[in-house]
């Protein structure tokens, strides 16, 4: 299983808001059946490489639907073949070391 963070990023909307074309790039996640995160930089998404794939041509091409010219889509993806994590997992993991860190002080 991969994780993967997408943002995609409609320009020349003639608006400095793009919650709404976002949105609905959310949703194609959303109708996808895989496991999702919104963030407030973008989106965490959990699936086959082929499935994230998919998933994120379908949100790259949603915002053209918006009559938007031009989209800039960010896709890194995280594809650990030796065990099965979940992107939660990865957040616990790095908490659990914060715990066991002493205070490095100013």
């Amino acid at each position: 299983m991969a994780i993967a963070e997408v943002s995609v990023v409609p320009i020349g909307t003639g608006s400095t808001s793009i919650s709404e074309i976002v949105a609905r790039a959310v949703k194609v996640v959303e109708s996808s059946g895989l496991y999702y995160e919104l963030t407030p930089m973008g989106t965490i998404i959990e699936g086959s490489l082929d499935e994230i794939f998919e998933v994120v041509k379908k949100m790259h091409e949603s915002c053209f639907v918006e009559g938007v010219a031009r989209v800039l889509s960010h896709v890194r993806i995280d594809d650990r073949r030796d065990k099965r994590v979940r992107a939660e997992e990865k957040v616990i993991s790095v908490k659990e070391k914060l715990g066991n860190m002493e205070d490095p002080g100013p």
